[in-house]
């Protein structure tokens, strides 16, 4: 299946992350240029005449390319000019900080920072705050700071799209007020306009949970039809769950998120395919750390897992559960205190999964050994077989990489309908026939080494080559 026909498939195009944001880069450098001049019109009108201000300091640069993830996605959100200066000065310590420095003077009078400038000078860059937003906006009209104020409140739009909110004030953040905090670009957002950016602050202490990441593309997946079009549907719910749940009204009917099950062999793609789909609907996907979680089952559980799942529901994470028969296996009998708090614990965290309203997947190498009591409450569950050997054959020759020579004597045909093993398998063989011809220092993958490296595998795997 070409991943042009998915039907949820984002604006951007399923482009790799690298040409999206090359993409973002001529739209988000017309927005600083925006703002930059703003600031300046702003600043200028604020200390001479006349002092009236008017809507917005400048006027909006246009937002017209098709592919550009960033206009995409202050597209689909309905952004007006406002908005769209807000997040630009939010943006702007990350992608431009030299832009605010204009906000570091001094009042001579009092000899302390602008308190109208709002903001943080931290001594490397300056960090604005919503004082910094209503002053960008209103300058020192009252009914433009009014409607700044409304436009920037919890319950305001921006909060509501998860685009941006007022942060929590902290000693040093400026004057004492409600929009004494930072401004915070949601997560979600930033994952969507700047798909492939690595951004500071996403993870969070103290969660059990790791953010994952893949180099591949959707292209990249070798998977059966049946199991894609699975995977479509989880797509259908991150792309069109809010408006389902909300603006069809089926929240008052079902539970609000989606809870799916990946089983199979290791190696078939479980992982990979969780990270293809944050990355093709702009969500982070954040591996939940079992070991963490079960070294401190007895206790603290219940407030780890909160913290868990309270930021995956702000920031719209992808929560994904590897190895999770560890949890969801089937229940012995019940023979001491332990075990009784143990069933207690995975009770919890059933609940806690049935009340989030974002997409969670729990993935097994075997499907019988989730309980069936847990196994009615999930929306959907994915298999994921060992490749047929035309799948085995196209793993077998996208895995080399390009500079290397195949030695002709290298039947990869023969070897994707002699052995039946998984895609990870075949990269790791790979991986080992590579490292020889990169020992020997010619560049050459030789059939040996192939054959070497499937022995390895196999005696591994506890099958005789």
């Amino acid at each position: 299946m070409n991943s042009h026909d998915l039907p949820w498939r984002p604006a951007d195009g399923g482009e790799p992350a690298d040409s999206l944001l090359q993409a973002a880069a001529a739209t988000l450098e017309a927005e600083l240029e925006w703002l930059a001049d703003s600031l300046r019109i702003r600043l200028q009108r604020y200390f001479g005449q006349p002092p009236a201000s008017p809507p917005l300091p400048a006027d909006a640069p246009p937002l017209a390319r098709a592919d550009c993830p960033y206009a995409a996605a202050v597209h689909r959100r309905g952004l007006d000019p406002a908005d769209r200066l807000l997040v630009a000065l939010a943006l702007a310590p990350l992608l431009r900080p030299q832009l605010l420095d204009v906000l570091w003077s001094r009042n001579e009078t009092t000899q302390r920072p602008f308190t109208e400038f709002g903001g943080r000078s931290d001594g490397a860059c300056f960090q604005p705050s919503g004082e910094t937003a209503c002053f960008l906006l209103a300058g020192d009209a009252l009914d433009l700071r009014l409607a700044a104020i409304r436009r920037l409140a919890p319950e305001g739009r921006l909060a509501r799209e998860d685009v941006l909110r007022v942060g929590p004030a902290t000693p040093g953040d400026g004057p004492a007020s409600p929009f004494g905090g930072p401004l915070q670009l949601s997560p979600r957002f930033l994952a969507e306009a700047l798909p492939g950016l690595p951004l500071p602050g996403g993870g969070e202490a103290g969660i059990p949970a790791r953010r994952v990441f893949t180099g591949l593309d959707w292209s990249d997946l070798v998977l059966p039809a049946q199991t894609l079009a699975q995977l479509e549907d989880i797509g259908l719910w991150l792309v069109h769950g809010r408006t389902l749940m909300d603006d069809w009204g089926l929240g008052r009917r079902i539970a609000p998120g989606y809870v799916s099950l990946f089983h199979g062999p290791s190696g078939t793609g479980k992982t990979l395919s969780a990270c293809l789909l944050g990355q093709r609907c702009g969500r982070e996907v954040y591996r939940v750390d079992l070991s963490q979680v079960s070294s401190k089952y007895i206790g603290e559980t219940e407030k780890n897992l909160a913290r868990l799942f309270e930021a995956a529901e702000q920031a719209g994470w992808i929560l994904f559960f590897d190895e999770a028969d560890a949890l969801f296996g089937k229940r012995s009998s019940v023979s001491d205190a332990h075990d009784r708090y143990a069933n207690q614990e995975v009770s919890y965290l059933l609940q806690r999964i049935e009340a989030f309203s974002g997409v969670v997947i729990l993935a097994s190498n075997l499907r019988h050994n989730i309980d069936d009591a847990f196994l009615r409450r999930f929306q959907s569950v994915v298999a994921f077989p060992l490749p047929r050997p035309a799948e085995r054959l196209r793993l077998w020759r996208e895995a080399f990489p390009a500079p290397v020579h195949l030695d002709p004597a290298l039947d990869l045909a023969q070897l994707a309908r002699q052995h039946e093993i998984s895609g990870g398998t075949i990269m790791n063989v790979v991986r080992y026939a590579c490292l020889q011809a990169l020992g020997r220092g010619d560049g050459s993958v030789s059939a040996a080494a192939v054959d070497e490296g499937l022995r390895r595998e196999l005696l591994k795997e506890g099958r005789a080559s």
